[in-house]
């Protein structure tokens, strides 16, 4: 379930997160981290000491921003709309057959996230679903705004099953699955059950589970009944200030703020707005203003003449201080020129005079008319044959017009071309993109295109190559994607002209990270995503050399349990022997590839299939017989006093490299591995 939580939420968010990303400019203080592991980190947030506000500390751990004094891994942070996105565990109990009603084991789920007060949950995106059958569970609000009790409010539902065959895949209307919206003021994660008759029911429905998640990411799975305990949801919380008065308590209104020596609206033109989920208030840019109203001078005015499509103007626009001026040009007129195009003062007979021509030119007109239509029926033609109506409903996921993109796709931007098609790097609204560009369209990339746009679309990864948006306009869509710098894993150990050295520690790093990106996608989404094409090849570096896991053409979803049969796709020099003999594509598939892809790191060697992959033989035959491998590690990193190192990451390969799938390590127990081993080295 959670894999298709954070799947969705990142069909949804991968894409509108890329796109908003794509257009901020974050405002820190000086001297202040202004994000970290990829997203923003906008005052009154921030990292280390004098870089927040009271109650909005963010840390920085294992390159993800957390929120301070937890574990709670932060998504997304923005000032408007004053909103963030955490991701947070799941409630739930569950049963002993010999017993009658009796849970033996249960969480509550409950965070420490809210005690400064920041936090609201957003009634208005989440929502509380509740699993099982027999089962009634609810979430409570463990804070008031003032008041004895114990719980401000609960809210809950139940779900109720007859048989093991009633809950319906897509349904959740209390058959196995319920749901129910939540009202404004929660302020904490933390659920709790009422505990009912489960004996006849262990077999299909052993537990109860309850949790907050995005109101439009969630669908129901039968296979859900049994959803891994430790798996977390992304959910919407409203933030705002509510503290740091200047004599006591806190803070309800923009009205008492003010009245404050604490008043966080400390920009000129800026605007106080009280909350809408809880007490407190929030700060605005005025109009004609953009930028962070919680720093002084953080708001700056709006150049709206550069910005036409947003801001109208017929005639000549002229930026002024707070807004822009539009007037029409000497001789002509408009009622208002903002709204309506600017027309020349003609006297009488030169209106005659160009009413007689223009109507010699009506034909001709009506002729390009009919062209033009006629185009841009097609664009439609093929937006539709796409799947555009279906990527509007997309949250995260930018469409763009063949207008867009024609900038970017001449033959001097180039960066890239194979039997796929053509690469382009360029600048779409302000940011560095890559732009693939198919070239044909067989039966195997119509299949892909939309393969692509889902897997990328639903996760959300600092190791997992960002896409941005599409252009369906055309007949064969192309993707855009973030750029990555420093090209693929492949160029940098094999081309002969690259002059960045590897050294052991940063391939330590591209192994580790990389690993963590495909344990992600075997096991933290809500399905499982199988890549089928791991190679260095499809292993981008960024500026840092930190790794980013692309070209998901070929890979796929899969439901937790099963298996995929498919036929015959991938780099032989890479592939599960596994796979290629039966055809089935399961996670161990990846971790093999992941096997070869170490060995290749390692020695420099390219990986091979026409000679039986002697890069893998080669290691292989040395690791069984006990014998030296020295001289099959590159030389640049077999030091004396690494070869110890290098030893264990042929272990790591070796096990990975195993042919009974069953046998081979899951990517979480690689990563863990590695992540162990890299330590080692830097204890």
């Amino acid at each position: 379930m959670q894999q298709m939580w954070t799947a969705l939420t990142t069909m949804l968010l991968l894409l509108a997160a890329a796109a908003a990303a794509a257009t901020t400019t974050t405002t820190t203080r000086g001297g202040c981290l202004p994000s970290c592991g990829g997203v923003d980190i906008p005052y009154p947030f921030g990292i280390g000491p004098g870089c927040f506000r009271e109650g909005f500390e963010i840390e920085c751990i294992n390159n993800g921003p957390v929120l301070a004094g937890t574990s709670l891994q932060v998504v997304k942070l923005t000032l408007d709309p004053d909103e963030s996105q955490v991701m947070l565990p799941i409630g739930w109990q569950c049963y002993n057959a010999t017993s009658t009603n009796d849970a033996v084991n249960y969480s509550y789920a409950q965070t420490t996230m809210n005690k400064d007060g920041v936090y609201r949950i957003s009634n208005t995106h989440n929502k509380l679903v509740v699993l099982g059958c027999n089962t009634v569970g609810f979430v409570a609000s463990k804070r008031t705004e003032g008041g004895t009790d114990a719980n401000a409010f609960n809210t809950g539902c139940m779900s109720y099953c007859n048989n093991s065959a009633s809950a319906q895949d897509g349904l959740c209307d209390g058959v196995g699955c319920c749901h129910v919206s939540i009202p404004p003021g929660l302020t904490d994660n933390y659920f709790n059950f009422r505990e009912y008759e489960h004996a006849a029911m262990m077999d299909y429905s052993p537990c109860d589970y309850a949790f907050l998640v995005d109101r439009n990411n969630y669908t129901f799975r039968r296979s859900d009944l049994k959803m891994d305990k430790n798996r977390t949801s992304l959910v919407w919380l409203d933030w705002a200030i509510r503290g740091n008065g200047s004599v006591s308590g806190d803070i309800l209104s923009c009205k008492q703020a003010a009245k404050t020596d604490k008043y966080a609206c400390v920009s000129t033109h800026s605007d106080c707005v009280d909350s809408t989920n809880g007490p407190g208030y929030n700060c605005k840019c005025s109009g004609g203003y953009e930028g962070d109203s919680y720093l002084p001078n953080g708001c700056t005015n709006i150049n709206e003449c550069a910005n036409t499509a947003k801001y109208s103007c017929y005639g000549v626009c002229s930026d002024i201080e707070g807004g822009y001026e539009c007037e029409c040009p000497a001789g002509y007129q408009s009622r208002d020129p903002r709204t309506e195009r600017c027309t020349q003062k003609f006297p009488l007979a030169a209106q005659i005079s160009v009413g007689a021509i223009g109507g010699i030119l009506v034909l001709a007109f009506l002729a390009f008319f009919i062209v033009i239509r006629k185009e841009k029926q097609k664009a439609k033609d093929f937006y539709r044959k796409n799947g555009g109506l279906t990527l509007e409903k997309a949250r995260t996921i930018k469409i763009y017009t063949r207008g867009n993109l024609k900038p970017v796709l001449k033959s001097s931007n180039v960066i890239g071309k194979g039997g796929f098609g053509e690469v382009y790097k360029g600048v779409v609204d302000g940011v560095i993109v890559a732009v693939k560009k198919p070239n044909g369209r067989s039966v195997l990339e119509k299949e892909q295109f939309p393969n692509e746009v889902t897997i990328l679309s639903q996760v959300s990864h600092k190791n997992i190559v960002r896409l941005i948006g599409c252009c369906l306009e055309v007949d064969n869509p192309m993707l855009v994607y973030e750029f990555i710098s420093k090209g693929s894993l492949e160029d940098n150990l094999h081309r002969a002209d690259n002059k960045d050295l590897l050294d052991l520690d940063v391939r330590l790093s591209i192994l580790e990270d990389s690993a963590h990106g495909l344990a992600y996608m075997h096991s933290q989404t809500h399905n499982t995503i199988l890549h089928g094409d791991v190679k260095p090849a499809n292993i981008l570096l960024d500026e840092n050399f930190s790794p980013k896991i692309a070209d998901f053409g070929i890979s796929r979803l899969i439901t937790k349990g099963k298996e995929h049969t498919r036929n015959i796709i991938g780099d032989m020099s890479y592939m599960d022997p596994v796979y290629l003999q039966t055809g089935r594509l399961t996670d161990k598939s990846d971790v093999y590839s992941f096997g070869v892809v170490i060995l290749e790191l390692i020695s420099r060697r390219r990986a091979t299939h026409s000679d039986n992959n002697s890069v893998v033989r080669s290691f292989l035959e040395c690791h069984q017989n006990g014998e030296s491998m020295t001289e099959l590690f590159d030389k640049e990193i077999a030091t004396t006093e690494d070869l110890e190192f290098l030893y264990k990451l042929v272990d790591i390969a070796v096990d990975c490299l195993n042919l009974d799938a069953d046998k081979r390590p899951s990517m979480t127990d690689v990563a863990g591995r590695l992540v162990a081993l890299h330590r080692s080295r830097n204890p």
